[in-house]
């Protein structure tokens, strides 16, 4: 894009009118990405609680959202007496700002990111981590002790989360050799046997962990300590309405899609469909190659969200002392010995032996996934008609 506008424009405005044109699409991204997750995990847990969820606000309640939203921007925007305001207005932005950051060097393709960074698995980490910074303000500014609470609570948490996070990151780039996102996917190309979470049982089980420590890192359940309903109120945002509260939601959810975003380019194949031997720009040429490379990890990052949202309708909350003992105690260990393994593995295991794991590990995984299925859907074909649930649309 770059290239582009330097054509006809000097330099440095052409820089300027580059960033401007990512800044608006990942924002795009962001908020309509937000919108729609929204109305998933409202459906996903309406019908989890045999609910039906939105169904008024246009074609299957897909408006819904975009309603909550118009609502919340027409909405008082106050702050309370005892808050301190700069602070208190500045949290929602940083939070938000850190979501953002998170995207620029998350490539949708070979070389689609807003900026291919040598560093890019590191800058990622390092930027989706300051979100916490504009929760523990939202808390500390808020002058409320729920807040307060709340944002002491995520503190602990996040700092405590980010030791077996980063250890996790470590595992598919000790074979990968790089920190380059983009030559990550790269490496990964041909048959979903290819992607790093079959490449070796510590990949494996590195991937599991990394996206339960992942879910903790964004604050979702059950690890949702931060605004736990029961005991805070709300929360960290215990204080907020309107805009401001929207954008702790929108810096929520664009969390979630970028660190799907980074599991799925670490360990499954970025771009890459799994079922071709190629990449989709050999087969189809790269103006209809790069966005269907974006469609799949756009799909690969969205169905781990809906993942992160079947586990917060299906778990209990922890409390904070679990919280804590569960990474200090089995994360951060566990996380330890998969990294040491993965070297071990790298360094003395033969090739033969890997390769054939490798097939172990993806049709272990595909009957395991089949088996499920089947076992879920096997009784709705018995099931008496009146007793079948309501389809999504109702």
């Amino acid at each position: 894009m770059l290239s582009l506008f330097t054509e006809y424009l000097p330099e440095s405005l052409a820089v300027v009118l580059t960033a401007l044109v990512c800044a608006g699409l990942v924002v795009s991204f962001m908020g309509v990405s937000a919108l729609m997750f929204i109305w998933a995990e409202r459906k996903i847990s309406a019908r989890m609680q045999d609910r039906l969820g939105p169904t008024r606000t246009g074609k299957f309640g897909l408006l819904q959202s975009l309603a909550d939203g118009i609502k919340l921007i027409t909405k008082e925007d106050f702050a309370p007496d005892g808050a301190d305001r700069v602070l208190f207005r500045a949290a929602p932005y940083l939070a938000f700002c850190a979501a953002f950051a998170g995207f620029i060097a998350l490539p949708f393709g070979s070389g689609v990111a807003v900026q291919t960074l040598s560093i890019g698995a590191f800058f990622m980490l390092a930027v989706l981590s300051s979100e916490v910074f504009g929760v523990m303000l939202a808390g500390y500014a808020s002058g409320s002790k729920w807040a307060l609470f709340g944002g002491m609570r995520e503190a602990a948490q996040v700092v405590s989360y980010e030791v077996p996070r980063s250890i996790c990151v470590l595992v598919p780039i000790c074979i990968a050799g790089t920190l380059n996102l983009t030559t990550i996917g790269q490496q990964q190309v041909g048959g979903f046997w290819n992607w790093y979470v079959f490449h070796d049982p510590f990949t494996f089980v590195a991937f599991l962990i990394f996206f339960i420590v992942a879910t903790a890192s964004c604050k979702r359940a059950p690890f949702d300590l931060a605004e736990a309903e029961s005991e805070l109120v709300a929360g960290f945002h215990t204080e907020y309405s309107g805009i401001r509260w929207s954008y702790f939601f929108m810096a929520e959810y664009g969390s979630m899609f970028a660190m799907s975003g980074l599991a799925a380019m670490l360990f499954l194949g970025g771009w890459h469909t799994g079922v071709l031997p190629y990449e989709l720009t050999v087969a189809f040429g790269p103006w209809l190659g790069v966005p269907l490379n974006a469609c799949v990890v756009i799909a690969k990052g969205t169905l781990l969200v809906i993942v992160m949202m079947w586990m917060r309708w299906s778990l209990p909350r922890l409390r904070i002392d679990q919280v804590m003992m569960t990474c200090l105690k089995y994360f951060l260990p566990i996380s330890c010995v998969l990294l040491l393994g993965v070297c071990v593995w790298q360094l003395y295991i033969p090739k033969a032996i890997g390769d054939g794991m490798k097939w172990v590990l993806a049709g272990g995984t595909i009957a395991s996934i089949l088996g499920v299925s089947i076992s879920l859907f096997r009784p709705l074909q018995h099931a008496p008609a009146g007793q079948l649930p309501g389809a999504w649309g109702k």
